[in-house]
């Protein structure tokens, strides 16, 4: 028996448990929640709300944004979203930012982040049990 490209994909899919789909509302949270991003990184630059409000956004955003494609329960989401953004972190005790040779480019710096802390990898974690505790009460 041989099987399509699509029915392959299905089959995969289905052990991942998860399926692709495009839903509107939470790309829209996603895009709300960048724009707020964007807004931090340009005009706030206290001691609270960018490095730990921004911190604990962006986690939610990539939920929301993964969200908008893939359908998955939200605990799978939501740990696979804190282990990316704990990958990202561990890439910044790492320096991995100069591994690339992409230390001179503000953008890059803002995105991968250059410098790690223990700090941020708490915040990414209150971001993932916010998203968890959202998104399990709706249907």
């Amino acid at each position: 028996m041989t099987y399509s490209f699509k029915q392959a994909f299905e089959t995969v899919s289905t052990c991942l448990i998860m399926k692709w789909r495009f839903e509107k509302n939470s790309f829209i949270v996603a895009v709300a929640i960048f724009l707020v991003e964007v807004f931090i990184a340009i005009f706030m630059h206290d001691a609270f709300v960018r490095p730990y409000g921004g911190d604990i956004l962006v986690v939610i955003l990539i939920y929301y944004f993964v969200k908008s494609f893939i359908q998955v329960k939200p605990l799978y989401l939501a740990v696979a979203t804190v282990l990316f953004a704990y990958a990202v972190e561990i890439g910044q005790y790492f320096k991995l930012i100069e591994v690339l040779g992409l230390q001179d480019s503000k953008i890059m710096q803002t995105i991968i982040g250059t410098s790690f802390s223990w700090g941020d990898i708490l915040c990414y974690t209150v971001g993932g049990i916010i998203c968890y505790l959202v998104d399990r009460k709706i249907p």
